[in-house]
Protein backbone atom coordinates (compact mmCIF):
# COMPACT_ATOMS: atom_id res chain seq x y z
CA UNK A 1 0.00 0.00 0.00
CA UNK A 2 1.32 3.42 -0.89
CA UNK A 3 -0.77 6.81 0.38
CA UNK A 4 0.27 10.42 -0.81
CA UNK A 5 -1.32 12.72 1.22
CA UNK A 6 -1.68 16.20 0.31
CA UNK A 7 1.39 16.54 -1.77
CA UNK A 8 2.62 20.02 -2.60
CA UNK A 9 5.63 20.54 -4.47
CA UNK A 10 7.09 24.43 -5.70
CA UNK A 11 10.18 24.99 -7.96
CA UNK A 12 11.74 28.42 -8.21
CA UNK A 13 8.76 29.80 -6.61
CA UNK A 14 6.46 28.37 -8.78
CA UNK A 15 3.80 25.53 -8.06
CA UNK A 16 4.14 22.24 -9.51
CA UNK A 17 1.63 19.99 -7.16
CA UNK A 18 -0.58 21.28 -5.06
CA UNK A 19 -2.43 19.67 -2.65
CA UNK A 20 -2.19 16.57 -4.34
CA UNK A 21 -2.71 12.75 -3.44
CA UNK A 22 -3.29 9.53 -4.30
CA UNK A 23 -3.92 5.77 -3.22
CA UNK A 24 -2.41 2.83 -4.54
CA UNK A 25 -3.59 -0.81 -3.06
CA UNK A 26 -1.86 -3.57 -3.12
CA UNK A 27 -1.86 -5.15 -6.78
CA UNK A 28 -3.78 -1.90 -7.73
CA UNK A 29 -3.10 -0.68 -10.88
CA UNK A 30 -2.96 3.46 -11.37
CA UNK A 31 -2.11 5.52 -14.38
CA UNK A 32 -1.58 9.30 -14.08
CA UNK A 33 -2.97 11.09 -16.85
CA UNK A 34 -2.77 15.17 -18.34
CA UNK A 35 -0.67 17.74 -20.15
CA UNK A 36 2.92 18.15 -20.45
CA UNK A 37 4.19 19.72 -17.92
CA UNK A 38 1.52 19.31 -15.22
CA UNK A 39 3.70 17.57 -12.75
CA UNK A 40 3.37 13.88 -13.23
CA UNK A 41 7.22 13.01 -13.31
CA UNK A 42 7.14 15.58 -9.93
CA UNK A 43 5.00 12.97 -8.30
CA UNK A 44 6.20 9.78 -9.26
CA UNK A 45 9.24 10.98 -7.66
CA UNK A 46 7.74 12.40 -4.40
CA UNK A 47 6.42 8.63 -4.25
CA UNK A 48 9.46 6.84 -5.11
CA UNK A 49 10.92 8.91 -1.92
CA UNK A 50 13.75 10.53 -4.69
CA UNK A 51 12.41 13.83 -3.77
CA UNK A 52 10.78 15.60 -0.85
CA UNK A 53 7.24 17.42 -1.27
CA UNK A 54 7.40 21.23 0.38
CA UNK A 55 3.86 20.06 2.21
CA UNK A 56 2.14 16.54 2.35
CA UNK A 57 3.07 13.09 3.59
CA UNK A 58 4.16 9.84 1.59
CA UNK A 59 2.81 6.50 3.75
CA UNK A 60 3.06 2.76 3.56
CA UNK A 61 5.14 0.46 2.12
CA UNK A 62 4.94 -1.00 -0.76
CA UNK A 63 7.73 -3.79 -1.03
CA UNK A 64 9.95 -4.21 -3.62
CA UNK A 65 10.15 -1.49 -5.75
CA UNK A 66 11.19 -1.19 -9.73
CA UNK A 67 11.38 2.15 -11.94
CA UNK A 68 12.05 2.73 -15.29
CA UNK A 69 12.31 6.65 -16.17
CA UNK A 70 11.66 8.50 -19.64
CA UNK A 71 15.41 8.62 -19.88
CA UNK A 72 16.93 5.23 -19.77
CA UNK A 73 19.05 4.79 -16.33
CA UNK A 74 21.59 1.95 -17.55
CA UNK A 75 24.97 1.31 -16.36
CA UNK A 76 26.73 2.53 -19.92
CA UNK A 77 30.43 0.62 -18.92
CA UNK A 78 27.73 -2.84 -18.36
CA UNK A 79 26.40 -4.68 -21.39
CA UNK A 80 22.58 -4.88 -21.92
CA UNK A 81 23.04 -8.33 -20.16
CA UNK A 82 24.87 -6.98 -17.60
CA UNK A 83 22.41 -4.13 -16.76
CA UNK A 84 19.49 -6.80 -16.40
CA UNK A 85 21.52 -9.20 -14.16
CA UNK A 86 22.93 -6.43 -11.82
CA UNK A 87 19.59 -6.39 -10.25
CA UNK A 88 19.72 -10.81 -9.93
CA UNK A 89 22.62 -11.77 -8.37
CA UNK A 90 25.55 -9.98 -10.65
CA UNK A 91 27.47 -13.13 -11.14
CA UNK A 92 27.32 -16.01 -14.20
CA UNK A 93 24.81 -18.21 -12.26
CA UNK A 94 22.09 -15.97 -13.23
CA UNK A 95 23.19 -14.69 -16.65
CA UNK A 96 20.59 -16.85 -17.92
CA UNK A 97 17.87 -15.64 -16.45
CA UNK A 98 19.12 -11.94 -17.87
CA UNK A 99 19.20 -13.74 -21.35
CA UNK A 100 15.94 -14.91 -20.92
CA UNK A 101 14.36 -11.22 -19.95
CA UNK A 102 16.16 -9.65 -23.03
CA UNK A 103 14.63 -12.40 -25.09
CA UNK A 104 11.06 -11.62 -23.93
CA UNK A 105 11.72 -8.04 -24.64
CA UNK A 106 13.00 -9.22 -28.46
CA UNK A 107 17.20 -7.85 -27.78
CA UNK A 108 18.45 -11.49 -28.29
CA UNK A 109 20.66 -9.97 -30.55
CA UNK A 110 22.24 -6.88 -28.54
CA UNK A 111 22.74 -8.94 -25.17
CA UNK A 112 26.32 -8.30 -25.64
CA UNK A 113 25.82 -4.11 -26.33
CA UNK A 114 27.06 -1.49 -24.54
CA UNK A 115 24.30 1.24 -24.06
CA UNK A 116 25.77 3.80 -26.14
CA UNK A 117 25.42 0.95 -29.29
CA UNK A 118 21.67 0.86 -28.61
CA UNK A 119 19.29 3.03 -30.00
CA UNK A 120 16.86 4.87 -27.45
CA UNK A 121 13.77 2.46 -27.74
CA UNK A 122 16.20 -0.61 -27.58
CA UNK A 123 17.56 1.02 -24.36
CA UNK A 124 14.15 1.32 -22.68
CA UNK A 125 13.84 -2.29 -23.54
CA UNK A 126 16.51 -3.20 -20.89
CA UNK A 127 15.18 -0.95 -18.87
CA UNK A 128 12.13 -2.62 -18.73
CA UNK A 129 13.68 -5.98 -18.76
CA UNK A 130 16.06 -5.01 -15.57
CA UNK A 131 12.54 -3.89 -13.70
CA UNK A 132 10.77 -7.32 -14.62
CA UNK A 133 13.81 -9.40 -13.71
CA UNK A 134 13.91 -7.58 -9.93
CA UNK A 135 10.17 -9.02 -9.63
CA UNK A 136 8.69 -5.96 -8.09
CA UNK A 137 6.02 -5.22 -6.00
CA UNK A 138 5.09 -2.10 -7.40
CA UNK A 139 6.67 -1.21 -10.43
CA UNK A 140 6.52 2.45 -11.18
CA UNK A 141 6.90 3.49 -15.23
CA UNK A 142 7.17 7.17 -15.58
CA UNK A 143 6.29 6.98 -20.04
CA UNK A 144 8.06 3.64 -21.01
CA UNK A 145 7.57 3.16 -23.90
CA UNK A 146 8.93 6.21 -25.58
CA UNK A 147 11.05 5.29 -29.09
CA UNK A 148 9.18 2.62 -29.92
CA UNK A 149 6.78 1.73 -32.93
CA UNK A 150 2.87 0.96 -32.32
CA UNK A 151 3.44 -2.86 -32.70
CA UNK A 152 6.43 -3.03 -30.59
CA UNK A 153 4.88 -0.85 -28.46
CA UNK A 154 2.18 -3.39 -28.32
CA UNK A 155 3.70 -6.41 -28.13
CA UNK A 156 5.62 -4.73 -24.70
CA UNK A 157 2.91 -3.45 -23.23
CA UNK A 158 1.34 -6.70 -22.91
CA UNK A 159 4.59 -8.59 -22.01
CA UNK A 160 4.09 -6.08 -19.19
CA UNK A 161 0.10 -6.60 -18.56
CA UNK A 162 1.36 -10.38 -18.46
CA UNK A 163 4.39 -10.29 -16.41
CA UNK A 164 3.21 -8.22 -13.25
CA UNK A 165 0.45 -10.86 -11.89
CA UNK A 166 0.19 -9.39 -8.11
CA UNK A 167 2.27 -6.52 -8.53
CA UNK A 168 0.98 -2.68 -8.17
CA UNK A 169 1.86 -0.65 -11.12
CA UNK A 170 1.87 3.48 -11.09
CA UNK A 171 2.19 4.38 -14.66
CA UNK A 172 2.17 8.00 -16.40
CA UNK A 173 0.81 7.90 -19.81
CA UNK A 174 -0.59 9.96 -22.75
CA UNK A 175 -2.05 6.89 -23.93
CA UNK A 176 -5.64 5.88 -22.65
CA UNK A 177 -4.86 2.60 -24.42
CA UNK A 178 -2.14 1.49 -22.27
CA UNK A 179 -3.86 2.46 -19.57
CA UNK A 180 -6.64 0.38 -20.61
CA UNK A 181 -4.96 -2.72 -21.33
CA UNK A 182 -2.89 -2.41 -18.37
CA UNK A 183 -5.81 -2.43 -16.73
CA UNK A 184 -5.26 0.70 -14.85
CA UNK A 185 -7.91 3.08 -12.54
CA UNK A 186 -6.83 6.33 -14.16
CA UNK A 187 -6.50 9.67 -12.07
CA UNK A 188 -6.72 13.21 -14.40
CA UNK A 189 -5.02 16.45 -14.25
CA UNK A 190 -7.76 19.18 -13.34
CA UNK A 191 -7.46 21.86 -11.79
CA UNK A 192 -4.11 21.95 -10.28
CA UNK A 193 -4.87 18.13 -8.69
CA UNK A 194 -5.00 14.55 -9.94
CA UNK A 195 -8.73 13.39 -9.59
Amino acid sequence: MLELNNISVRYDGKSVLSGCGLSLGDGERLALMGPSGCGKTTLLRVALSLQPPDTGSVSGDPGRTAAVFQEPRLLPWRTAAENVNVVLSDTPDTMPEALSMLERVELSDAVEKYPAELSGGMQQRVSIARALAFRPDLLVLDEPFRGLDDELRGRIVSLLNTSLQSASLLLVTHSEEEAKTLGCRVLRYQDGRFV
